[in-house]
């Protein structure tokens, strides 16, 4: 029997129905955009435009300084209004290029085009990604052409597609696999040709039954390739719980997928890198969920890096006539990043906006109670951890305990022993702020032992 989920998970209320039928539908911002030049993983991009230069749709406007990190490239054409400071999602200042918007869109010579792929060798195929500026858009925003070159790619044996979207309220991945299947496999083959000794396996969670059925029309008599339809249940779209699932492995966060033979990427990710290595088409644009029980109506939407989170629910038809907005997250409710202004860009790997009429954190708090050691939070870690004692450990600060004893930086802050805890613990919360305390320390004693 083929194995179709990992160990523990919870079962969340998915609200799917809010967006799931709703088609993909290209947004066309008028207002000014905003690149931050750090919209990845490594470091900040480096500006090579400055004030009043015009720019195109697919233009360079940033170039990636170092191996891990990655260009930014314009989505409008217009002309460079500034390079300054400018709040991002995280509600810091970051260093941003801001674009005057001129509504053409007009795009660079040769973009779009279509080449026959017989004749793109392995390294031009890699310079294109990376010329692409493509990064993981499931959410962490790794550099893609650091990921396709692991140290030895004939020990990998899976390149896994990963479309299970297991996060509730997102429903643009479903939609990207309907309408663009033939062309996520068709980049997935091109993957496939970095590693010779892989299968392609294309995991969706059974929630997704059209997204199925079209990418295994797609995926048929292709060498290689299978759809693996996976139990739906969160973290299900966890690069560990995939490969738990499809490799059958178990392996610390110190290790990368690569090490245990293994390629993970989105499936938006896997649509990129067709556009960037066949079509010369940099990443500007992206799939996005608007989405939430505060919102007058939800949908799912092609948006433009840079494209301001407010503009694109004002397009949308705003809030619901009488509600109170009382929660925004950038993403899901599970691992969501709660968001203090809408005034700020939408970054490449931001995939959703999710607006609540009630504050989930709030309720919880009112009914929070000591805890009742149940034990429920341990069921289902998917990474075999004990939250329990990992919590009081964080709280009295014992964060060699934490670490050491408790391997408490395995956590992957999925959310799940939150979500189970009868007595509404902040567990997850506690974990980010132990891991931030632990590498704040291990940075200030690096830094003292120079």
């Amino acid at each position: 029997m083929v194995k179709d989920t990992f160990r523990g998970g919870v079962h969340p209320d998915g609200h799917k129905e809010l967006s799931r039928e709703m088609p993909l539908q290209d947004f066309f911002p008028k207002g000014e955009m905003v690149f931050p030049l750090s919209q990845h993983i490594g470091k900040p991009a480096k500006p090579i435009v400055k004030k009043n230069d015009p720019v195109l749709v697919g233009q360079r406007i940033a170039e990636a300084d170092g191996f891990v990190s990655a260009h930014v490239i314009c989505s409008c054409s217009g002309t460079v209004k500034a390079v300054e400071k400018r709040m991002t999602l995280s509600g810091a200042m970051a260093e941003c290029i801001v674009v005057e918007n001129d509504g053409q869109f007009t795009p660079i010579e040769g973009m779009g085009v279509r080449e026959d792929d017989d004749d793109i060798s392995n390294a031009e195929l890699l310079r294109r990604v990376q010329d692409a500026g493509i990064v993981g858009l499931g959410g962490a925003g790794f550099p893609t052409h650091v990921k396709l070159q692991p140290k030895n790619p004939d020990a990998i044996r899976y390149v896994i597609a990963n479309g299970a979207e297991c996060e509730p309220y997102l429903t643009c991945n479903d939609q990207l696999m309907r309408v663009k299947a033939d062309a996520i496999v068709e980049g997935l083959q091109l993957m496939l040709r970095l590693f010779p000794n892989a299968e392609g396996v294309i995991c969706i969670e059974r929630n997704k039954p059209v997204a199925i059925a079209a990418m295994k029309q797609a995926a048929a008599g292709k060498p290689r390739i299978r759809v693996l339809d996976l139990k739906t249940k969160y973290p299900q779209g966890g690069e560990r719980s995939l490969i738990q699932v499809v490799a059958g492995v178990d392996f610390p966060i110190s290790m990368l997928p690569a090490d245990v033979g293994c390629i993970v990427d989105n499936v938006g990710t896997i649509y990129a890198i067709q556009r960037a290595v066949l079509y010369h088409e940099p990443l500007f644009a992206h799939c996005f969920t608007l989405t939430g029980d505060a919102v007058r109506q939800p949908g799912n939407f092609t948006v433009r890096d840079g494209t301001s989170y407010a503009e694109l629910l004002e397009a949308a038809g705003g809030l619901k006539e009488g509600v109170t907005l009382k929660k925004a997250l950038c993403g899901g409710p599970m691992m969501g990043i709660a968001m203090g202004s809408l005034d700020v860009p939408i970054q490449k790997q931001n995939n959703g906006l999710t607006l609540l009429a009630e504050d989930p954190n709030v309720l919880a708090e009112a009914q929070m109670t000591a805890c009742l050691r149940c034990g429920r939070c341990a069921t289902v870690c998917p990474m075999g951890l004990l939250p329990q004692p990992m919590s009081e450990a964080a709280v009295k600060g014992d964060y060699d305990r934490y670490e050491n004893k408790l391997f408490g930086l395995e956590c992957i802050q999925c959310g799940s022993c939150t979500y189970i805890c009868p007595a509404k613990r902040p567990l997850m919360q506690i974990f980010k702020q132990a891991k931030a305390e632990i590498t704040a320390r291990k940075r200030a004693e690096a830094g003292g032992n120079k």
